[in-house]
């Protein structure tokens, strides 16, 4: 049929159909040099308005050279202060292990709250989501500070301080997994007759569970880590004694504690990967 058309009708007829692919050239490109000429000038700005030196960052390299070789080899400096190490990891883990459990045990149900398509209104899921937004606003080592004061020092602060850093969390990762499950079991379930809670109990809940196991199992592994920096600030675990050590200068017993904390960080990897696998019903390789 376009063959037919003459030649000044034919480019006509292709300029009103495809236009976007006959507009000068220039005009993308100037918009993309226009954005990267900003980000350019804002990296600028912003090195200078925090000092940032290259000389002094150079400088510093050798520092930090000379500081690896004095923390080689790790030790522990005794058995007695190894076997220390070792239950303030288990402190670690445990703070982890019942931070994370607490925050997925109550995001759960508020999670159906701010998901669309299960809340109660919108007022509700407004509300609800403007809630985890807050939670995860704040950093979980203000959070730790914020429990200190409450409660004290110890691990019990470190527990509280994961929990509500982690519910805003999982309160954001559980609603969009409800809102993301497809609508055509719910719609089953509803059409023999099913009340709205068995549309969820066997429409969306088959579907998000392997997601939200998957999620909770990261979650723990990452909160290992973070249980062993909140433990600097006197959240329990072997943060503090790790902060000691540096405070200290005793850098091969800090070592050895960089390298526990590296290995049980490692197998839980392992052993989350394998339960994760298994829920979803993949093997592991």
């Amino acid at each position: 049929m376009s063959a037919q058309l003459p030649a000044s009708e034919l480019s006509v007829t292709l300029r009103q159909r495809y236009g976007v692919h006959f507009q000068p050239f220039y005009r993308g490109r100037l918009r993309s040099l226009f954005f990267t000429f900003v980000a350019i000038a804002v990296f600028i700005y912003g090195a200078r308005s925090l000092d940032m030196s290259y000389a002094r960052f150079a400088g510093g390299l050798g520092e930090l050279g000379a500081m690896v070789l004095r923390m080689l080899p790790p030790e522990p400096g005794s058995w007695s202060l190894a076997g220390i190490y070792a239950y303030a990891m288990l402190e670690t883990m445990a703070i982890a292990l019942l931070g994370t459990l607490m925050a997925a045990i109550v995001a759960f149900p508020l999670g159906f709250l701010a998901a669309r398509n299960t809340t109660l209104n919108r007022v509700v899921q407004f509300f609800a989501r403007r809630s985890f937004d807050t939670l995860r606003g704040v950093d979980i080592l203000i959070w730790a500070l914020i429990w200190i004061n409450v409660v004290g020092l110890g691990p019990f602060a470190g527990v509280l301080a994961l929990f509500m850093s982690d519910l805003g969390s999982f309160g954001k990762l559980f609603s969009e997994a409800i809102e993301a499950a497809d609508e055509k079991p719910v719609e089953g379930v509803l059409s023999t007759g099913g009340s709205g809670l068995t549309a969820v109990r066997f429409g969306i809940l088959p579907q998000m569970l392997p997601v939200l196991l998957s999620q909770v199992l990261y979650a723990f592994e990452s909160n290992t880590r973070s249980a062993s920096i909140i433990g600097i600030v006197g959240a329990g675990g072997i943060g503090l004694i790790l902060s000691e050590q540096i405070r200290t200068l005793e850098l091969q017993q800090m070592a050895f504690v960089i390298l526990l904390i590296w290995a049980t960080v490692s197998l839980i990897d392992y052993f989350c990967s394998r339960i994760r696998f298994a829920i979803i019903g993949v093997r592991a390789r």
